[in-house]
């Protein structure tokens, strides 16, 4: 983002100087190992290592005794891809790698509470351990600012749902997508229209805040809100204003969201859509389909219900929402000042969000491998040593994301967003989350709890 909310444009130099194009590059290494090592008879197995269930603190002593060279090898791989991409985006190494050390070593922290044998019992579940000890660690035992460099929450989410694109069967996308879509447009263009109008007519904001308001709540949370922000030429605040209520509407939604879906006894596949259609970030939407899911026993339902709202419902609107946006801008905002260039069909490419094509790719890729191998085979011999070792890489990349939302969310700043602009938010709020619950569970309730378990 550069000054006054531009989106700086690389042209094709996109392609290794963002984090999209990076996620994309970085899954389909790890992808394409996976599979390397499986027809060869092999596995990355060693390599997405995790803290194995334990009772007592001996057990876990003795899997990080036995299993140490791999976390080793585990810290060396992250380590090397993560400096040389982050190296090339421009960023200091010399802030980063000190700062990925400190994530890294939390995050095993965090992944021994959750292979805790009690740890369900308690709600103890990764994603919102992470959350709540980045959100002790930056509100209370404040580090320095420089540390940010390598809590990469975007890039660390983006990666992990290409990966999860390799999980998720692309006839289930073809099969789910419609309907998601259906479901996420209603919804999208109502909370949208509910934030901008409340924001303009009610509250008086300056429209190109209420166009990033409403980006930030019916679309895709901060992404959304810095591709308006660069359409419709807002002010420097503008984005850091609505990036703020869209972070703390999402920790807020972390919790209530599988709260409320446990108290109603709500079936994961439902849960996960609601989610997906009412949560403001990716991240944060993940973190709350995959603690609901591992309550209800069901984890990869809810997690593709999601993904398939989220992702596919939402966030490939990015792109059309910031090109509608920069029109209304150049023809009313700003033809007085005649400050606009009037925007080409090519903006959609450009505020297009990368990663969502990866995981397209990465879910076909993986597809085509399995396709035409026996269910039984599959459950046997595929799962555990192809899609399972991703799987896990993938579960890495979240629990990174998830405690760098944390290590980067600082109470004073969430309280600075301004009372018109969070009431204007708070009311889009309403009717994502009454509209996103009566649509999951009312309209397409039967479709949500059933459709998603037929496909392998």
């Amino acid at each position: 983002m550069g000054e006054n909310g531009k989106v700086e444009k690389h042209g094709w130099k996109e392609m290794y100087k963002k984090e999209d194009w990076w996620a994309i590059w970085l899954s389909l290494l790890i992808i394409g190992a996976a599979i390397v090592l499986y027809y060869s008879g092999s596995t990355l197995k060693p390599l997405a290592v995790t803290p194995a269930r334990w009772s007592n603190f001996g057990q876990l002593m003795q899997h990080f005794s036995t299993h140490i060279h791999w976390y080793v090898f585990q810290f060396i791989f992250w380590l090397a891809v993560f400096s040389i991409s982050v190296k090339i985006m421009g960023f200091k190494l010399s802030e980063f790698i000190p700062s990925f050390i400190f994530l890294y070593l939390v995050s095993i922290v965090i992944f021994s509470i959750g292979a805790w044998k009690h740890a369900h019992h308690y709600n103890l579940e990764p994603p919102l351990v992470a959350l709540v000890i980045g959100l002790i660690i930056a509100n209370f035992l404040p580090l320095p600012r420089w540390m940010d460099t390598g809590f990469r929450v975007e890039y660390y989410i983006k990666t992990g749902i290409v990966l999860l694109g390799a999980t998720l069967p692309f006839t289930l996308i073809i099969y789910a997508g419609p309907i998601a879509m259906v479901q996420a447009t209603i919804i999208a263009v109502a909370t949208c229209l509910t934030v901008y109008f409340a924001a303009t007519k009610i509250f008086k904001l300056d429209p190109r805040l209420a166009a990033c308001l409403g980006a930030g709540a019916s679309v895709c949370g901060v992404s959304g809100t810095i591709a308006v922000a660069g359409a419709v030429r807002a002010k420097k605040e503008h984005p850091v204003i609505a990036i703020t209520l869209v972070i703390c509407w999402a920790i807020v939604m972390i919790f209530f969201l599988p709260f409320v879906s446990k108290l109603l006894k709500l079936h994961a596949g439902i849960a996960g859509a609601w989610i997906g259609t009412s949560e403001f970030a990716d991240a944060a939407g993940f973190a709350a389909a995959q603690a609901y899911g591992l309550m209800a026993g069901m984890e990869e339902i809810a997690v593709r219900a999601f993904t398939l709202m989220k992702v596919i419902g939402r966030d490939i609107w990015i792109g059309v929402w910031a090109f509608a946006f920069a029109i209304i801008s150049v023809t009313k905002w700003e033809k007085a000042d005649n400050l606009g260039q009037k925007p080409t069909a090519m903006e959609i490419w450009w505020r297009f969000p990368k990663f969502v094509i990866g995981f397209f790719f990465a879910s076909l890729i993986i597809t085509l491998v399995v396709h035409a191998i026996p269910m039984a085979q599959y459950l046997k011999e595929v799962k555990p040593t192809l899609v399972a070792p991703i799987k896990a890489m993938r579960t890495w990349c979240f629990i990174f994301c998830f405690l760098s939302i944390g290590l980067t969310t600082r109470f004073r700043e969430l309280a600075a967003a301004g009372g018109p602009a969070l009431k204007a938010f708070s009311m889009g709020v309403v009717v994502n989350v009454i509209l996103g619950f009566i649509f999951s569970v009312m309209v397409f309730g039967h479709y949500w709890s059933t459709a998603l378990s037929v496909v392998k």
